[in-house]
């Protein structure tokens, strides 16, 4: 069954009215985390990284 175009705009005003928004308090303490969490897996990888380039040089001078 095909709805018109009116019809479906006003489905989707009628859906949006259900969403429920976040508070400035919540986006901004979301996007804190998100960056924390970013700081944190960029220093853990930088040292995975770290840790792997040490191991790969040592096995290459062994085989020199």
């Amino acid at each position: 069954m095909k709805t018109s175009p009116l019809e479906f705009i006003n489905q989707v005003r009628a859906e949006t009215r259900k969403v429920v928004w976040p508070t400035r308090r919540e986006t901004v303490m979301t996007g804190v985390m998100v960056m924390i969490m970013t700081a944190i897996l960029a220093i853990f990888f930088f040292v995975i990284d770290t840790g792997f380039e040490a191991l790969v040089k040592m096995l290459l001078s062994l085989a020199n």
